[in-house]
């Protein structure tokens, strides 16, 4: 290991508290510096260590923006990655109190309404049908709200293609439930072609972001197109690793290819 990896290694395992000293005496760095040393480990794949970083950095400046929704980011890819479900709980709530706060910080920017709407979604996923019934108009406002300011923002259009899903899988008994008994007109408006259509899109904006492959070879399957669900899949198996919940994914598609034989 060279020099200078080495001490990129070191910074990225030092815990946040070793950099947070008091303001007050001039030591503290910049929030900028501690969002630079989050992205670092992010780049890196350290989840945990760049949520630390942007906490640091939002005990600096506790409306910062970038910081805010990267804390979001961190903490939601840390609830993906968790086996404990009452740690993945914790990881998605955390996500979502960072996101609110960055939407208050600033509501004309699409990442705090995406980061908020992967939060609650993801949230809502592990979730009943009752209770998924109140998250799913937040889920899609959010998303929409973020594709108003940037209409090809891969992420919104992920959360979308989501979405309807989601909704889709559920049983016509549960929608129809949801849709006349539970408030969730919002349900109607699901459809396949929709979760089609956003998927497709957002792997057409990010086309080696391997979440969004998995996601589409799913949909693709609950469809009834298998040879396009096999192409998406067997990508994802190939394709290197380059985000931190990768490794899940390529073991989804190495399942979702099984299944398909």
């Amino acid at each position: 290991m060279s020099l200078r990896h080495a001490v990129i290694a070191a910074a990225l395992c030092l815990p946040a508290p070793a950099f947070a000293q008091s303001a007050a005496d001039g030591s503290a760095p910049a929030a900028s510096a501690h969002v630079a040393l989050g992205d670092s480990a992010y780049a890196a794949g350290n989840s945990a260590a760049a949520l630390q970083h942007y906490e640091a950095a939002l005990a600096a400046d506790s409306t910062n923006y970038e910081a805010l929704w990267k804390a979001s980011r961190s903490a939601v890819d840390l609830g993906e990655a968790a086996t404990d479900g009452k740690q993945r709980d914790a990881y998605y709530k955390q996500g979502t109190r960072f996101a609110r706060r960055a939407v208050a910080a600033n509501a004309s920017d699409a990442e705090g309404h995406f980061h908020l709407a992967r939060s609650l979604g993801r949230t809502a996923l592990s979730l009943g049908v009752r209770d998924r019934v109140k998250y799913a108009k937040d889920v899609r406002a959010q998303a929409l709200e973020a594709l108003k300011y940037d209409p090809r923002h891969a992420g919104a259009l992920h959360v979308m293609g989501v979405w309807n899903a989601e909704i889709m899988r559920l049983s016509g008994v549960s929608r129809f439930m949801a849709k006349n008994f539970l408030g969730g007109q919002v349900f109607g408006t699901a459809s396949w072609k929709d979760a089609t259509r956003y998927m497709e899109q957002a792997v057409e904006v990010e086309p080696n972001r391997l979440v969004h492959r998995v996601d589409l070879a799913e949909i693709y399957r609950d469809t009834g197109n298998k040879a396009k669900a096999r192409t998406e899949a067997q990508f994802v198996v190939d394709a290197p690793p380059s985000e931190p919940n990768d490794a899940k994914y390529k073991r989804q598609a190495q399942q979702l290819l099984a299944s398909l034989k």
